[in-house]
């Protein structure tokens, strides 16, 4: 049974459920349990999880939960991609000009306001690359950027394009932003640099979304986000 289609890719009746449960735990629910539910583990088995085990446990369980849902998605998705493999490529070219245009728009701003660029998931991420530079450069480079394209461009936003781009661009782009910025606004999100920092996610989440919507398939959008981030470990996280 499909469901709304994006450009040849649709959801089954059961991606669509069981996709529904995977983001309200990734997004609301997981983020906020995750060390409980380590320490939890710790108690029982009277081991110690170092940081960085820990970070290689959630995300490999998460990437595996992934394949097992929306394993028929990603084999459509890839079908459409071969049958429309320039118009991809073109999509994520776009896409490349769009983020780094938008990016030093960003950079160029938040010098101006700040005299610094602001990224508070720099500081983090540099930390775990330096501490386990090989599971973080895969985690950081493939499997992040897989779940979350999955979630926020092929259930998200391919789930709602039937209802209106607007709807379809707002909501991908607004929780894509949330995941990676809930943790550093607390009360402060309607401060100047709260809003700047959601911008710095929302650009990239729009530009995304976009390649998605060109190309009709998983694969586009993917292949952008892992040379985006891969060309940021290469610049030294």
């Amino acid at each position: 049974m499909a469901a709304r289609k994006v450009r040849g890719v649709g959801l089954s009746h059961f991606e669509v459920i069981a996709g529904g449960i995977l983001l309200l735990l990734y997004l609301l629910v997981l983020p906020f349990i995750r060390a409980g539910l380590f320490r939890a583990v710790e108690h029982l088995f009277g081991t110690s999880i170092s940081p960085q085990t820990e970070n290689v446990i959630y995300y490999y369980v998460l990437f595996a939960v992934t394949l097992v849902i929306f394993y028929g998605f990603i084999g459509r998705s890839t079908g459409y991609f071969f049958g429309n493999f320039v118009e991809t490529l073109y999509a994520v070219g776009v896409g490349l000009v769009l983020f780094y245009g938008l990016n030093e728009v960003l950079f160029r701003l938040s010098r101006a306001l700040f005299g610094h660029q602001l990224n508070l998931n720099d500081y983090p991420i540099s930390a775990q690359v330096h501490d386990a530079p090989r599971a973080t450069v895969l985690i950081l480079m493939i499997i992040a950027p897989f779940i979350e394209e999955v979630l926020f461009r092929g259930y998200i936003f391919g789930g709602l394009k039937g209802h209106g781009a607007l709807a379809a661009y707002g909501a991908s782009c607004a929780l894509f932003a949330f995941l990676h910025v809930w943790q550093f606004l607390g009360g402060g999100c309607f401060s100047l640099s709260g809003v700047i920092l959601l911008v710095q996610y929302l650009a990239p989440a729009a530009v995304l979304a976009y390649v998605y919507d060109r190309s009709g398939n998983l694969w586009g959008p993917l292949l952008v986000h892992v040379i985006v981030n891969g060309m940021y470990v290469w610049w030294g996280a």
